[in-house]
């Protein structure tokens, strides 16, 4: 999945699809988690690529998560890395597996610091970058387990 992004209105970063992760990211803005699975081998894999990381196959589908997971690791960032996310701080970056077998990370957003855990269930929620519109895949703690 492409890394490049430009910042925007607040000055956090949006992302630049590329031809991988552009469904990807289309998929985001109308609050879907996409993710891919190899015909070939039939192994899910994330971020977008052009080849199944398992067996390099070129077969690949999108498929849409149910949206739950479960945190593996995180952290809790106090002194943000600039400005734009000083305001919004301090806040967690945690690694989720998504039930489907995909791993990724992202911002727990809308839940108590001291809540967060390894173990907890959450479920994705998406954020809209002012300015920009592009919806960002996050998570929030899953109140119903």
């Amino acid at each position: 999945m492409n890394t490049a992004s430009t910042a925007h209105a607040d000055g956090r970063p949006i992302p630049a699809p590329d031809a991988d992760s552009r469904p990807y990211w289309e998929a985001a803005n109308r609050g879907e988690f996409r993710f891919q699975r190899c015909t070939a081998c039939g192994q899910p894999q994330f971020y977008a690529r052009a080849l199944c990381r398992h067996c390099h196959g070129r077969d690949l589908t999108w498929e849409k998560a149910a949206g739950g997971g479960t945190i593996v690791s995180f952290t809790q960032v106090s002194r943000a890395p600039s400005e734009a996310f000083a305001r919004r701080g301090p806040y967690v970056i945690a690694l989720i597996d998504l039930d489907e077998g995909v791993r990724f990370l992202c911002n727990v957003i809308d839940s108590p610091l001291e809540a967060v855990r390894i173990g907890a269930r959450i479920r994705l929620v998406f954020e809209t970058r002012e300015g920009s519109g592009q919806k960002i895949p996050q998570a929030t703690l899953d109140r119903g387990s």
